[in-house]
Parts: structure tokens; C-alpha cells; sequence
């Protein structure tokens, strides 16, 4: 039975103690309702991963490093996914199931059509959620190294940042097909709309910072599966699914 991962957001290192947070600690005892002796993989987000005890399981559980563990390779291909921020459980969907499949960096975006609205403490609070959904797709996956999720911005913002190597912007009637476009030799930055699409001046937006429009096949996807399906195309094409 494969032992269960949990994220330490801390320094690692043999045969020291530590103790888990709040939230793990939680998770340890009242969800998986583990004991002293009881065994669990921690890994600290950077690609190292460990064997330890849990030794004590007070209201903090405490935990010794035991041994250090072979962990998953950091996916080769870096993938730096723009996200037009969906409603609902879509985008948490999203973002769990881009990480499984090797993606890198991920910024929310606001775009004209993604219908979503939010600021102070509500856009605290969600991107601390989604932060979770990250950390619990690498916890499932065998994932040793945490994508990093940037605070949502606008797509006008995002465009503006400068981003080295190619540009990607996934469109129903994209001027290339994914097979088209050269293996590349550094990161990739994917740009996927909202259940809305992205409007034709966010397009030419878009193209004018250098995004290339690919498009995928003659179907129209949903925006949680366009995503994922552009991922796993690059993925097979360049990466780690080949």
C-alpha cells in the first residue's frame, strides 16, 4: 500500500524533527486517522522527498525524518499556463489536473468574457484555495516540486510581462495546427481563453505581444478541457509523455 504524501512547506532533513502545520496536522489525524509509529512521505516542494514517523500526534502532529526517498523527476518541459479564470469548480478542476500533468507556473486570468469578479479579500481567499488545489494534485500525483500559481491580473497586465520563449494562445480557427509549430528548446507559455473565448481585440492583443493562435482539431472545446488537452499535446509532442 503506497504510503501518503504530504506537503511541508519547511527545510527537510535527516533524522530531524518537525512538526506539521494546522491544516496537515488535521488532514494526518482526523481524515487519515493515523497513530504514533504510523508511517508518511513528506516532500518540501523543491524535488526532495522523505520517509518519516509520526512520533507524536498531539495537536500538532510531530514527525522524524527517517529516509530520503527517490522522488519524480521536475518535468522537463516548463509550461507556464495563462488561465482565463472559469465559475465554479471548473477552474479548481483545471488547475488539479494541469498540475498532474507537469505544468509548471499558472497565473489566473481576468479576461472580458470569463464572467468572474474578484478583489480584496475575496481574491486573497481564493487564491490561498487554489494554492490548496495545487498542493493536493502534487500530494495524489507523486509530484516532489509545487508549480508556482501567481495572483490573478488582468489579460492586458499578463500580456505585458516578458516572457521568453514561445508563445502559445489556443483558438478554435488558430492560424497552425500544434504539430506545426518547431520543438522548442525553452518555455512554453500556453494562453487558454474562458467559457466565452477571448474577443477578437484580446486576440489581436495577444498576437501583437507574440502569441502564435494554434488550434487543436475541428471541435470546439470547453475551456477546462482545452487546457488539459493542450497540455497533454505538448506533453506528448516535447515532453515527458512522449
Amino acid at each position: 500500500m503506497r504510503n501518503t504524501r504530504i506537503y511541508v512547506n519547511q527545510a527537510l532533513h535527516l533524522k530531524s524533527n518537525i512538526f506539521l502545520d494546522t491544516a496537515a496536522s488535521h488532514h494526518v489525524r482526523h481524515v487519515l486517522r493515523l497513530k504514533i509509529g504510523d508511517v508518511i512521505v513528506v516532500f518540501d516542494g523543491q524535488g526532495h522527498e522523505y520517509e518519516a514517523d509520526i512520533i507524536g500526534d498531539k495537536k500538532q502532529v510531530q514527525i522524524m525524518i527517517q529516509h530520503a526517498l527517490s522522488s519524480l523527476p521536475v518535468p522537463a518541459l516548463h509550461i507556464h499556463l495563462g488561465q482565463a479564470i472559469s465559475r465554479g469548480e471548473k477552474m479548481d478542476f483545471t488547475l488539479q489536473k494541469s498540475v498532474e500533468l507537469g505544468i509548471k507556473e499558472i497565473t489566473p486570468l481576468f479576461t472580458e468574457r470569463c464572467g468572474v469578479k474578484l478583489s480584496g479579500e475575496r481574491l486573497q481567499a481564493k487564491l490561498q484555495h487554489w494554492q490548496k488545489v495545487v498542493i493536493g494534485a502534487c500530494e495524489q500525483s507523486g509530484r516532489s516540486d509545487v508549480p508556482h500559481i501567481y495572483p490573478p491580473v488582468s489579460l492586458s497586465i499578463w500580456l505585458e510581462q516578458a516572457f521568453a520563449g514561445v508563445k502559445l494562445l489556443l483558438h478554435p480557427i488558430g492560424a497552425k495546427r500544434l504539430k506545426e509549430i518547431p520543438p522548442p528548446d525553452s518555455p512554453i507559455c500556453l494562453l487558454i481563453g474562458s467559457e466565452g473565448g477571448f474577443s477578437t481585440p484580446e486576440v489581436l492583443l495577444a498576437q501583437q505581444f507574440g502569441f502564435e493562435s494554434i488550434r487543436l482539431g475541428p471541435r470546439i472545446l470547453r475551456t477546462e478541457t482545452a487546457a488539459l488537452a493542450a497540455i497533454t499535446a505538448l506533453q506528448c509532442l516535447w515532453g515527458d509523455m512522449r
